[in-house]
């Protein structure tokens, strides 16, 4: 048995502040795009019985006050749904109304082990504050994370982290673990769940994802772990993902491909059941999981399905 992680980085997203808009109209398009967000997302994994983590970045409260945070960590409450903690430093520095003009550093590796623990330390309590229980799992924005963000997270009391995607290793994903490493393993105080691979082509790694994956990769995936028995498998998608870049249209494809992944895990639930941290799910520890092999027709039928998704994107524009 496999336990699936299904992972949601739920963030406001910074291209719609750096656009100067508004808040409710940041909001809208970074939770609830074009009827695709949040509440779909949620309404989804409950018509299947599948449990997701919403890793939520507070720091925006910053600068919007906390009201936004309250409703996206209520939803997810509301629903059944855990929360976790997830960072993007850059909100630190910012200002509302200015375009993006001022911003603190974009990746949290760039800070030093010290400042890490502040930012993560203040990123919780301000989850907290909007309503959500103590995190015991993070996942840094980008997945930009080193061992000194492990070390940072195990002195807070976090049991579990999930930045290292070895598809952006070695930077911004800078934990110094194998970059075809997809199993669980303990590093630095706690338990890294690192994000899912396959292999593109050869020696190219692409992460599980629903904008980088398409649903025929998503099957293969999900049966090669079943089928190898993995400790876990970790897959992410974003709070914004199921809408066009600006939040105004769905995205067809991607809308498509999140609606087969929740039915192929609800069919596969007894192999493949979801989990939330919070669960503490007994995991098999250093197992030696290799990503999913590389395949040309499964990749060509991607690649043909983006392209015809541009197509469609350019002719709505």
């Amino acid at each position: 048995m496999t336990s699936v992680f299904l992972t949601v980085d739920t963030e406001l997203a910074w291209r719609h502040h750096a656009a100067s808009l508004d808040v409710e109209t940041i909001f809208a398009r970074s939770l609830e795009p074009a009827g695709v967000g949040l509440a779909y997302q949620l309404a989804r994994l409950a018509r299947h019985d599948l449990k997701a983590c919403f890793f939520v970045d507070p720091l925006p409260a910053l600068l919007f006050g906390l009201e936004p945070m309250k409703r996206i960590v209520g939803a997810v409450i509301d629903a059944g749904q855990e929360v976790q903690l997830h960072l993007h430093p850059n909100w630190t520095g910012a200002a509302a109304g200015d375009g993006g003009k001022t911003h603190g550093r974009f990746e949290l590796i760039d800070f030093p082990q010290a400042q890490q623990r502040d930012l993560i330390s203040g990123a919780t309590e301000l989850l907290i504050a909007a309503g959500a229980p103590h995190p015991i799992a993070f996942r840094a924005g980008s997945y930009s994370a080193n061992d000194d963000t492990l070390r940072a997270l195990a002195s807070l009391g976090f049991a579990y982290d999930s930045s290292h995607n070895g598809a952006e290793h070695p930077w911004p994903s800078a934990i110094g673990l194998p970059v075809r490493q997809i199993a669980p393993v303990v590093r630095e105080g706690l338990i890294e769940v690192p994000v899912t691979l396959i292999e593109d082509r050869p020696g190219a790694l692409r992460n599980f994802q629903i904008c980088a994956l398409s649903a025929g990769e998503m099957v293969a995936a999900l049966d090669h772990a079943m089928a190898e028995n993995h400790a876990a498998l970790t897959i992410v998608s974003h709070s914004f993902e199921l809408a066009n870049r600006e939040g105004t249209r769905p995205n067809a494809i991607h809308v498509r491909r999140f609606d087969v992944l929740c039915t192929m895990l609800d069919a596969r639930r007894d192999d493949l059941p979801t989990v939330h941290f919070g669960d503490r799910p007994m995991l098999a520890l250093d197992h030696a999981d290799a990503p999913l092999g590389p395949n040309s027709l499964r990749t060509s039928w991607r690649r043909a399905e983006q392209l015809w998704s541009n197509m469609i994107e350019e002719r709505a524009a």
